[in-house]
């Protein structure tokens, strides 16, 4: 072959041999995060439980009496209260609403089983069921107002709040205290571990949140409380009887309300108008930081229980810190503008 037909040929180059590329995880930091922020929301007890863990971590490491039999033993006890009313304030934030009133009803429940087993001689047991009825009652009326009537739940339940309250005091300005029976049987119970002491109350309270959980999570009606409290319209449509939900939501909550009574009888056996007034905020709180969105539809029973054991743990392990009660309260608050910031970043992230 001769120059000029080489010339007039297009001559390809060797191919050139390149390494195989390595194998890399092309996943970016933010894709981890944002796996991270979505497990995080549809798991949103993992973040109360993290946050226990650590706190008691903490608090072991920095006092010496904290993981004492004593004080844990105590703190269990010391939650079935607040954990109890915070089970029904959950029920009613998850349908985007609130209740500012659940401690109001719980105390006049508790006057009015107080009164009819003491002043009018009522057994016990029955004086116990009038109660239910009683704060069953003043649920079902609440939430007759906010579904049939469209009234909003933060006016409607603080409406409740000032009423309930002039209606404890006017029914007695004394301190009832009850004899020893069915009313405070919740504070019998035994000891596990040598002095781990473990009452019917607390049993009670763990068995609560396991139904209340397996009722949110497993069953019809639970899916139906999530989707009123993400879209009541879009709940409607599809073919939801919303003000059905709602009128159950905040029936089962007064319940949940006179079994927090009945709690408190088994904590202390006296009871006056003027108990638990802080209950309403501090049910809020646990169930913030339980991490319920307070926009509805996301949140569980678990989580709220936790968040109150964290309040707990939180002041437990201060006091024996030797920290003020006031610092405690600004810590307090601070937990919870943080737990409503990070369920507004997890929201943001998962549109």
């Amino acid at each position: 072959m001769g120059r000029a037909e080489l010339l007039g040929q297009e001559v390809s180059a060797p191919p050139v041999s390149r390494p195989a590329p390595s194998t890399v995880d092309t996943r970016s930091t933010a894709a981890r995060l944002g796996g991270a922020v979505d497990t995080a929301f549809r798991n949103p007890a993992i973040g109360p439980l993290a946050a226990l863990l650590l706190a008691v971590a903490v608090f072991t490491v920095t006092t010496d009496t904290f993981m004492s039999v004593d004080n844990v033993s105590l703190i269990l006890q010391q939650s079935v209260v607040i954990g109890t009313l915070a089970l029904g304030q959950t029920l009613i934030i998850l349908t985007r609403g609130i209740d500012l009133a659940n401690g109001a009803i719980m105390v006049l429940g508790a006057l009015v089983v107080a009164q009819l087993a003491t002043g009018a001689g009522v057994p016990q047991g029955i004086a116990l069921l009038a109660g239910f009825a009683v704060c069953g009652g003043l649920g079902l009326l609440a939430g007759g107002a906010v579904s049939r009537l469209s009234l909003p739940p933060f006016i409607v339940t603080l409406g409740f709040l000032t009423v309930l309250q002039a209606a404890s005091r006017l029914h007695t300005r004394e301190t009832v205290l009850v004899e020893e029976g069915p009313l405070t049987f919740l504070a019998q119970g035994g000891y596990l571990f040598g002095q781990f002491q473990v009452t019917v109350g607390v049993a009670l309270v763990l068995i609560t949140v396991a139904v209340l959980h397996f009722a949110l999570t497993r069953t019809s009606w639970g899916r139906h409380v999530y989707a009123v409290g993400n879209d009541a319209k879009a709940a409607m449509r599809c073919g939801i009887n919303v003000n059905r939900v709602l009128l159950s939501v905040y029936l089962l909550a007064g319940l949940l309300y006179a079994l927090a009574a009945w709690q408190a009888f088994g904590r202390s056996p006296a009871t006056s108008p003027n108990a638990f007034p802080t209950a309403n905020l501090d049910t809020i709180t646990a169930v913030v930081i339980g991490g319920t969105s307070l926009f509805g539809g996301r949140g569980g029973v678990i989580g709220s229980y936790l968040g109150a054991l964290i309040v707990l743990v939180l002041q437990s392990g201060l006091t024996q810190a030797g920290i003020d009660p006031l610092y405690q309260q600004i810590a307090t608050g601070i937990l919870v503008i943080l737990a409503v910031a990070l369920d507004q970043f997890t929201r943001r992230s998962t549109r």
